[in-house]
């Protein structure tokens, strides 16, 4: 049951504005995979990733979040939300590719609230934003939920 003074339940099925175009660049995805601490040469050397069929080197798994991250400062931006960006944990993260992310991609990225739940003073926000190519082909789909704690 939906309490009062937590995430806006009107959220809901809200789909937020396409991101402009991201050119996913070469040395972006080697910064990231040392980030996350990647080994894999596909994700660092072209000759690598061209010998195992793709265009340039691969994005880690992780690396929508890159992209994501311009939808969710839509939604963090809208007004009454009820989301205190102080109060957020990150609660969940799920990836469903089509297919790897190449350098070179130049994504968009759009978000759809597909459930807001408040208990306790506690909200779960789930998300979902879709990753689609130049082409506007789904690349990934990734689905995300935010925990934002009520006030103490």
């Amino acid at each position: 049951m939906d309490e009062p003074n937590g995430v806006n339940p009107d959220l809901l099925h809200r789909e937020f504005p396409r991101t402009p175009p991201y050119l996913v660049g070469r040395e972006k995805i080697r910064e990231f995979a040392r980030a996350v601490q990647a080994t894999n040469p596909l994700l660092f050397d072209v000759e690598s990733a061209q010998a195992a069929g793709y265009a340039d080197v691969i994005a880690p798994t992780t690396f929508p979040v890159v992209i994501q991250e311009k939808t969710m400062t839509m939604l963090l931006d809208e007004p009454n939300t009820g989301i205190n960006y102080s109060r957020i944990v990150h609660g969940s993260q799920e990836f469903s590719y089509a297919r790897p992310i190449v350098a070179g991609d130049e994504l968009t990225a759009q978000m759809r609230v597909t459930d807001v739940k408040t208990r306790s003073g506690t909200s779960v926000i789930t998300f979902e934003t879709e990753i689609r190519d130049a082409r506007d082909t789904r690349v990934v789909t990734v689905v995300s939920g935010l925990v934002v704690r009520g006030d103490d």
